[in-house]
């Protein structure tokens, strides 16, 4: 195989650890390479190499492993499970950007790459917000988790950092593809800032400099808008700052035990909330490696 036939293959190997037959255009978004690559030539690989030929299938416009044709169709149902999602993630997204503080908003998981398990999944958000607000922000968000189960509907705002805090300490294939997929639903000019303050996404996806999916940015409406500055100027000041100090110490009591367990990747600090305390992170580079080393692909990884 020639580079690009090897990077075609670490990209569907990658997809293949969720279960999840790629499109020709999401191969060349994500593809894992050291340089960027043409549409072109990922599709001239695609279609000629017999070498991907030996080790891909290619049905109903998608691409999986040889001995994993059966998640084509997997592929599909979750597909439409996304598409069904998608209006009511959009929903909560723009109740998620109406609260105070909330400067971005975006879509993350497997929902974000249409790959939803089912049209009852959760729906997974990254908030970002003002500096010193993260915790209170965190706070009304969880308001709305509270009133959205009630509807039977499990949303996961599982990541808040301060706008301040964009770039990602852990920087590796899997925070990089969680970067790239994020759909952003509001905010757009401070989601383009947090990618360019993980430029470093790039050593392990050339290709993807922005959103796969990319949505019209949603807006909370002049009222909401009203009601949002005025709680933010209420909490603006010292009592904002106490309740503040008090939800953060609050809840890190209350986390300390699980911030201790093996693998957690919890981060719990004044800038930054992400819950992961048992983050499969670690398992999924566990297993891209195994299928890396299965096919002899495991010297030379972007990234790496």
């Amino acid at each position: 195989m020639d580079a690009i036939e090897a990077a075609i293959i670490r990209t569907v190997l990658y997809a293949d650890v969720f279960h999840c037959p790629l499109t020709a255009a999401e191969i060349h978004h994500f593809l894992i390479h050291d340089t960027p690559v043409t549409a072109a030539e990922v599709n001239d690989r695609l279609a000629a190499s017999p070498a991907l030929q030996q080790m891909l299938i290619c049905d109903q416009g998608y691409v999986a492993r040889q001995q994993r044709a059966d998640l084509i169709r997997l592929r599909q149902a979750r597909e439409a499970a996304s598409l069904e999602l998608w209006p009511l993630a959009q929903r909560y997204g723009r109740w998620l950007a109406r609260l105070p503080f909330v400067r971005l908003v975006a879509l993350t998981g497997a929902l974000a790459m249409r790959n939803a398990a089912s049209p009852r999944d959760d729906l997974d958000y990254l908030l970002v917000t003002t500096p010193g607000r993260v915790w209170l922000a965190r706070a009304f968000s969880i308001l709305l988790v509270r009133l959205a189960r009630r509807q039977g509907i499990e949303i996961c705002p599982n990541y808040v950092l301060a706008d301040n805090r964009l770039t990602q300490e852990r920087q590796d294939v899997f925070i990089a593809h969680e970067v790239t997929q994020m759909v952003p639903l509001y905010g757009h000019t401070l989601y383009h800032q947090l990618r360019a303050a993980n430029a470093w996404v790039g050593a392990h996806l050339p290709n993807a400099s922005g959103a796969f999916y990319d949505e019209r940015e949603l807006e909370v409406g002049t009222g909401w808008g009203a009601v949002k500055r005025l709680l933010e100027w209420l909490l603006a000041g010292r009592m904002g700052d106490a309740l503040e100090n008090w939800e953060y110490r609050r809840k890190l009591r209350r986390f300390a035990p699980q911030l201790r367990t093996p693998h957690s990747a919890a981060q719990l600090d004044e800038d930054r909330v992400k819950g992961h305390f048992d983050d499969h992170g670690y398992s999924v580079v566990r297993e891209y490696g195994a299928r890396l080393r299965e096919h002899g692909l495991l010297e030379n990884v972007p990234g790496d």
